[in-house]
């Protein structure tokens, strides 16, 4: 599945370092990063998200744990990794999130695979979808109808993170399996808007 920026590269700069705060290697970056140690180091230690949203990966080629980061500083990698389910102390490739469009975002989750069940529409962020009244601590599927999403194992925006986005092939989101490389449950309970 290919994620390619669709717009001009001038909307994303991302500013990254091969030490904790700010220090050693510096390289800037305006598309995608497939794999850091193309670029003559082995991981991202710390970086400065200047403009645009960018999805972080574990793996070069875009594979294991998702990071999504928005505007400001990340010093180190608890700042990207902390709330996550275990600890990812590297981040081996990157891309810009070319949809986010924090206002004007839809996302339609369901019970079931392949859009079957009990569904919902959201155009807001949920902290906590059992109190919205999902009766349920899974998603089987989602249909992003426009922007950028993150979806949280927990409530409160904790735990693996999964990148939903309305380009990728046409937002339809099936099953798990195509939630990203380390999907392994569809335990969602939080849901929130990608800032750009």
């Amino acid at each position: 599945m290919s994620h390619r920026c669709k717009k001009s590269s001038g909307l994303w700069k991302m500013v990254v370092w091969d030490e904790p705060f700010f220090q050693g290697k510096k390289h800037e970056f305006t598309t995608d990063c497939y794999s850091t140690p193309e670029h003559g180091f082995s991981t991202v230690r710390s970086c400065k998200i200047e403009s645009g949203a960018w999805a972080g990966f574990e793996h070069c080629g875009f594979q294991g744990q998702q990071f999504v980061l928005e505007r400001g500083e990340y010093p180190c990698w608890e700042a990207w990794s902390g709330s996550n389910a275990y600890h990812v102390e590297r981040m081996c490739s990157f891309r810009p999130i070319a949809c986010a469009d924090h206002g004007r975002s839809r996302l339609m989750l369901f019970e079931e695979e392949n859009f079957q069940g009990k569904r919902a529409e959201m155009s807001d962020d949920c902290p906590s979808l059992p109190a919205l009244g999902w009766g349920s601590s899974t998603v089987g599927s989602f249909l992003v109808r426009s922007g950028a999403w993150v979806c949280s194992q927990y409530p409160g925006y904790r735990g693996f993170q999964y990148l939903l986005e309305s380009d990728s092939p046409a937002g339809e989101y099936k099953h798990v399996r195509q939630w990203g490389s380390h999907a392994q449950t569809g335990q969602v309970q939080s849901i929130r808007r990608v800032q750009q």
